[in-house]
């Protein structure tokens, strides 16, 4: 595994995977079991191993009867290979009951469960559905990815594991696809999971440059000089309390001429400790995932170019550390934000819509047709919608829109108001504006508000918020695993799908 100096270079650890069209010989071999509602609580499941005999899967449903396997959705048992199976051992893994339509996010939470049940069992073959194989090869190539770990220890050893899908005549590119999506959602993971003291704004802009680099994207750095020159206000005062300077980072994938430009805006804050307005310290270590948005428009503008979409991809990141110091920004400061709007700072730890605020204003200069900013933004997103729903805000088509594609891929965004009612607690008697209220009602939609202020006339925007969404501090489930999850790529991916499609 990777040691500290070497973390930050790190690729996403996935077992590659390989589309197949016949069975072939593996060490172990996935197969999917769901309950035949109508034949009672005692019958042995529905086996589903598209490209077996009917006796092999008979024998393989009587041992599920036998060990008691679970059919419930990505649960998995893992049992001896009976005849007829070429592998050491079979997982069974659960798609609910035979009597439902089996979803395409059931199959990528039930594939990617049963990649993790294998890691380290050596090649794997996956039977789930040989129709389907874009789902179950992203969820397999999801659930494979191994946080990296910063370890004292020389382990170099290849990871032998492999992941082998079967799939109908015609389904390698799906899985080609599959799992270029899921080597880019691993990359966002990595990025939020490096340590911040190995992971901060000079660092991550140099790593983001060097990927965007090898991927043919334009490339950008504003540093603390470049970024004063601007006057670019908001990054340089959050930032400002660190002795490692701020950075903006700017990545371009250019589609043909005519085709639309679309602007992603992610949030970079490598470490969160609040500032003056500082946070509890129970917890406070997970403020390392604290640039979960900026990391997933690296990932997100890096496939879009891998992928090739026909469209113009405009990343603008703004990095920074929020510290507490002598040269920390305080409470009751006015900040000049890039454009010249004018900020009234009432709590330093509300620091990343005022480093979002000044990438929006540059990002509409591009004019873009439609903007998305994505960030771990605000607990109260947590306390609206819990920790795996991200919250929507924005103008109201493309809100709708990018809600419906989030859930669509399995992300499952929500669409949120922005009550005018709340606009006037952003009212400030010394300066244009202030970035927070004075009350805590409606904290996720309050962040959205003043993220409108920096959006510019007749660009269609999307703000989703995913304080909760991009870091799972529980244990792995489906496709998640422990840490960042690389949300929201797949959504953003699928909203710039969309818009190349119908444009």
């Amino acid at each position: 595994m990777p040691t500290a100096q070497s973390i930050l270079t790190h690729s996403p650890d996935l077992a590659p995977i390989e589309a197949v069209t016949t069975p072939v010989d593996a060490d172990v071999v996935v197969v999917g079991i769901a309950a035949d509602a109508g034949a009672g609580e005692d019958a042995a499941p529905v086996v589903v191993a598209p490209g077996l005999e009917g006796e092999v899967t008979a024998a393989l449903a009587a041992v599920a009867r036998s060990v008691g396997a679970s059919t419930k959705v990505a649960s998995t048992t893992r049992v001896p290979a009976p005849d007829g199976v070429s592998a050491g051992s079979v997982v069974l893994v659960g798609l609910g009951s035979s009597d439902d339509e089996v979803s395409d996010e059931s199959l990528r939470r039930a594939s990617g469960a049963a990649a993790r049940a294998c890691r380290g069992l050596g090649s794997a073959l996956v039977l789930l559905d040989a129709e389907r194989a874009e789902p179950v090869a992203l969820g397999a190539g999801l659930g494979s990815f191994r946080p990296a770990k910063v370890t004292s220890k020389n382990d170099d050893d290849e990871n032998s594991d492999s992941l082998k899908v079967f799939v109908a005549e015609g389904g390698a590119d799906a899985v080609i696809r599959a799992a270029t999506v899921a080597e880019c959602v691993g990359l966002a993971r990595d990025l939020v999971n490096t340590p911040p003291n190995l992971l901060f704004p000079g660092s991550f802009a140099d790593r983001a440059a060097e990927l965007a680099r090898d991927a043919g994207l334009e490339v950008e750095v504003l540093d603390e000089e470049a970024l004063t020159e601007g006057g670019y206000g908001g990054i340089l005062a959050v930032g400002g309390g660190s002795s490692r300077g701020p950075r903006m980072v700017r990545l371009t994938h250019r589609g043909a001429e005519g085709r639309p430009t679309v602007a992603l805006v992610g949030k970079g804050i490598t470490f969160d400790t609040g500032g003056i307005s500082i946070k509890p310290a129970a917890g406070m270590e997970q403020m390392t995932m604290d640039m979960g948005g900026a990391a997933a428009v690296v990932a997100t503008v890096i496939l879009a170019a891998r992928l090739g979409l026909d469209l113009t991809v405009v990343a603008t990141v703004p990095m920074a550390e929020n510290m507490p110091s002598s040269t920390a920004y305080r409470p009751g400061d006015v900040l000049t934000m890039y454009g010249g709007t004018t900020v009234e700072v009432k709590n330093t730890d509300a620091e990343g819509r005022l480093i979002l605020a000044d990438a929006i204003v540059r990002a509409c200069e591009d004019s873009p047709s439609h903007l998305i900013d994505t960030a771990t933004l605000t607990g109260a997103q947590m306390v609206a919608l819990g920790k795996k729903t991200p919250g929507v805000m924005g103008t109201e088509d493309f809100r709708d829109r990018v809600a419906d594609l989030s859930r669509s891929v399995g992300e499952g965004g929500w669409p949120m108001p922005l009550p005018e009612e709340l606009r006037a607690g952003l009212d400030s008697e010394v300066a244009d504006l202030t970035h927070v209220t004075p009350h805590r009602w409606g904290g996720m939609l309050s962040a959205g508000l003043f993220l409108s202020e920096f959006v510019a006339d007749g660009v269609e925007w999307a703000h989703i918020d995913v304080a909760g969404p991009a870091y799972n501090d529980g244990g792995p489930e489906g496709y998640l695993p422990k840490g960042g999850t690389g949300v929201p790529v797949r959504t953003m991916l699928a909203v710039l799908e969309d818009i190349a499609a119908g444009a």
